[in-house]
């Protein structure tokens, strides 16, 4: 059957039920139970009575049986059978029945039990119509596979692909826990302008708007940094934000032109302070999974059990490049041997001009090191031309007091000893 004629179905059925005299938009319904909570009821035994249950959804599977219908009935917290008996909801809840279609959302009132094959089942014994799909959804066994179609019809997936809502309940835990983590270490959590009349705190290409009012150009951030900063330096020693940033470049599996940031800076500090409430945020997080510290991702696990390991930037590239950082011979060979190019092209001209030493030797890092970094680790003491706003190590000025955390690979975050030096 084609989408056309299921939209007009669909349209037909909620006529019929207008004419029956339900309001096909619902309203108000309270005292509805999660349906997890549902589930977890105690069965009554035959000769007791089933308890009273109401609860409320969308139908996700519907199967007719003479007079006796059955739904699945779904909402975020999971799914139960419903039962429908011509006898049991009256006239015109047997009406109303004949007129559903999967995706409609109905409060169902009725008591709760098993039937003979021992499925859990909410026997009905009242119905509320609360509103009409009007566009055919996926069959319940065949679901929402098509990838490109998941992520264009985001609703349909949360509905149809319960790792898909499960991974959107974990982030609202997550920020929740990272909230709460900061808040209870004294950290202060603030808005600032999204809005800058400079693209400043990161490399990246901005997003351009223009505002009438005043006739200039401004740019979405593309960091919370400055702001953070000044804030910082007006009193508010601890301060945070958690905000969108947009950032007009490439699309990845890890990069998306608009994304969630969290940046936070503390007075007296340093970046072994950061690294500390790196790794107790990041555990925090994991705890309030509850699913332990060891996580699988994809198939590889992830042990999150404090403490973490810490590793230097030069040690890691001596082991995975093999050749001292300072090496300046060593390290073209290497990349000879690897074949990273040692010269910058100019596309305009056609020039091209040799390489720095410490981009050569990062370029290196990424093409050797990274894939080594299971993690969670720490790499820090990075070189101090790659890191130009970072305090030096004491001693060797060579060195920055940077550190990013990776973890399979992948960096997740980004820290350093702030340079306050004009």
């Amino acid at each position: 059957m084609s989408e056309a004629i299921h939209e007009a179905s669909r349209a037909e059925k909620l006529r019929r039920i207008e004419a029956l005299g339900i309001d096909p938009w619902g309203g108000r319904f309270d005292g509805h139970m999660p349906i997890a909570g549902i589930r977890e009821l105690p069965i009554a035994a035959d000769n007791e009575p089933k308890p009273k249950v109401r609860a409320a959804g969308r139908i996700r599977r519907r199967r007719i049986q003479g007079n006796v219908h059955f739904l699945d009935l779904w909402d975020q917290t999971g799914e139960v059978q419903v039962m429908i008996g011509k006898k049991q909801v009256g006239e015109i809840g047997w009406s109303l029945a004949q007129n559903l279609d999967l995706g409609d959302l109905l409060g169902v009132d009725g008591e709760f039990g098993k039937t003979r094959m021992g499925e859990l089942t909410i026997f009905a014994s009242q119905l509320t119509f609360l509103a009409k799909s009007l566009e055919p959804h996926p069959d319940k066994h065949k679901g929402l596979q098509d990838v490109e179609l998941r992520q264009r019809l985001r609703y349909l997936d949360l509905i149809y692909n319960p790792e898909t809502l499960q991974r959107a309940h974990q982030r609202v835990a997550i920020i929740r826990t990272i909230r709460n983590y900061l808040d209870g270490r004294g950290y202060c959590e603030v808005e600032t302008p999204i809005f800058h009349s400079i693209a400043g705190g990161a490399a990246a290409r901005p997003f351009i708007t223009h505002h009438n009012a005043l006739d200039i150009d401004l740019f979405l951030r593309i960091a919370l940094e400055l702001h953070l900063k000044r804030l910082l330096v007006g009193g508010i020693e601890r301060v945070y934000e958690i905000g969108r940033v947009f950032r007009n470049e490439g699309i990845s599996k890890k990069h998306n032109p608009e994304f969630t940031m969290l940046e936070l800076y503390q007075a007296y500090g340093n970046y072994e302070t950061m690294m500390e409430l790196t790794e107790g945020l990041v555990v925090a997080c994991v705890d309030s999974l509850g699913k332990g510290r060891q996580l699988q991702y994809g198939e590889k696990p992830i042990d999150f059990s404090p403490p973490w390991q810490r590793a230097s930037y030069s040690d890691l590239f001596r082991k995975h490049v093999g050749a001292p950082i300072d090496d300046m011979a060593a390290v073209v060979r290497r990349a000879q041997d690897l074949n990273v190019a040692l010269e910058l092209k100019d596309e305009k001209t056609g020039t091209s001009t040799p390489k720095e030493h410490d981009v050569l030797v990062h370029e290196l890092f990424e093409h050797c090191v990274e894939q080594h970094l299971a993690g969670p680790v720490f790499v820090y003491d990075y070189p101090a031309a790659l890191c130009p706003l970072t305090k030096r190590k004491p001693g060797n000025p060579q060195i920055a007091e940077r550190f990013e955390l990776y973890i399979h690979g992948m960096e997740l975050a980004n820290a350093y000893t702030e340079l306050n030096d004009p």
